[in-house]
């Protein structure tokens, strides 16, 4: 049974939201099946991240002057630490739907990752909360606030800077901070506006037959890296701008979204401009613009932001269905699966879970926890831990 020991960056182990075999519990509430809850107060949708016993999460008050990172014991949910990161003086301006600690944090090799974008980006020991580096000296404008989660990839640690005035990749060394490498965006916005050229996008690299992508949305267009150099493999014009889903790999395929509600699957493995030759389909209709997929089988499965559930053919978009859930708010939250069951997250308040299957939509529990969800969930075992707007709550049947 495959389950995952660790939830170590934004939607798990391998970025995708699955949890594979874990049984969570299907009906959930203060008081049904909760192992634990614990005060979360502040401002900040950034996810959970779990290892070896040991929960992080960033934390922020809306006013954004102070960015701190909590440590939380996995079996009791006692707060052990809570560490003040950066002050931040003269914060940016930040929309009233985000929030000054959106970036989830990563785990690896000892370390937890905190990035909190042009605010800066810091490593503590995961286990003593020591602070090892920093960097403060990535600017960029932007404009809503940052969302882009950095993400691990062998001993480096990549973060996306798309804001309002540049827009640049940059990879560093876990250990030291050291820049290893950073790129510019290539492609030309075809605008002067700057608003059109932000994103929030946390990246995923893949494994093509044999070649390692970074596959980079941006607005406008999504950009493949070679992710131990920075070198520009191929660029396709996937249109938008504020794309925040994060993409995901299958089928030959990987499935980027816009940011503005419509999504492209594109074969990786080209060089140069790809938009005519490796591009298989593009849609609008029930795309989410902010949460990410779930590609389960030979479907994909998504939840738009007005709470549209929906199944569709991965190979050529074609929506096999889609229906509403009768949510409060709206679903920013990205949705995850585990043992044939999909869990979606409202900002009102709503934790649907529903089958995973072709046949059409079956509620199988609506679940309510007060304030709601901006943030994802993380699984450990048969245990589900959900950040709530003022809480954080571990789950797990009897």
């Amino acid at each position: 049974m495959a389950k995952p020991t660790e939830w170590n960056q934004f939607r798990g182990p391998r970025g995708d939201g699955d949890a594979k075999d874990s049984d969570l519990p299907i009906s959930f509430s203060e008081r049904k099946n909760l192992t634990w809850k614990v005060p979360f107060e502040g401002k900040a949708w950034s996810s959970p991240v779990v290892s070896e016993g040991i929960i992080w999460a960033t934390n922020a008050l809306e006013e954004g002057k102070r960015l701190w990172a909590h440590q939380f014991d996995w079996n009791t949910g006692r707060q052990l630490k809570k560490i003040l990161v950066f002050e931040n003086p003269d914060p940016q301006f930040c929309h009233p739907m985000n929030s000054y600690a959106t970036p989830t944090p990563v785990l690896a090799n000892g370390i937890v990752f905190l990035h909190f974008g042009a605010h800066g980006t810091a490593a503590l020991n995961a286990t003593t909360g020591k602070k090892l580096w920093e960097r403060r000296d990535f600017k960029c404008d932007h404009w809503r606030g940052a969302a882009a989660s950095p993400i691990p990839y062998n001993n480096t640690l990549i973060v996306h800077f798309d804001g309002y005035d540049v827009q640049y990749v940059v990879c560093l060394d876990q250990k030291t901070g050291e820049t290893l490498w950073k790129t510019n965006r290539a492609f030309d916005f075809r605008t002067n506006n700057g608003d059109n050229k932000k994103a929030y996008c946390t990246p995923s690299v893949i494994n093509h037959e044999g070649r390692f992508e970074l596959i980079s949305p941006a607005a406008v267009a999504t950009e493949a890296f070679d992710p131990s150099t920075g070198k520009l493999l191929w660029t396709a014009r996937t249109g938008g701008m504020n794309a925040s889903s994060r993409p995901i790999y299958s089928h030959g395929h990987v499935f980027v979204f816009s940011g503005m509600g419509s999504m492209s699957a594109i074969r990786p493995g080209g060089n140069g401009n790809v938009d005519d030759s490796h591009i298989t389909w593009s849609r609008r209709k029930v795309v989410p613009k902010k949460s990410s997929p779930l590609l389960l089988g030979d479907f994909l499965y998504m939840v738009s932001d007005e709470g549209i559930a929906s199944c569709s053919d991965p190979l050529t978009g074609e929506v096999i269905w889609a229906e509403r859930l009768k949510i409060k708010g709206q679903c920013a939250s990205s949705p995850i699966h585990a043992s044939g069951r999909i869990y979606s997250f409202s900002s009102g308040g709503d934790c649907l879970v529903f089958k995973a299957q072709r046949e059409g939509l079956e509620i199988l529990a609506h679940n309510h926890l007060p304030d709601g969800c901006m943030a994802s969930p993380a699984v450990i075992g048969d245990s589900l831990l959900v950040r709530t707007k003022d809480s954080l709550y571990r789950f797990e049947k009897p």
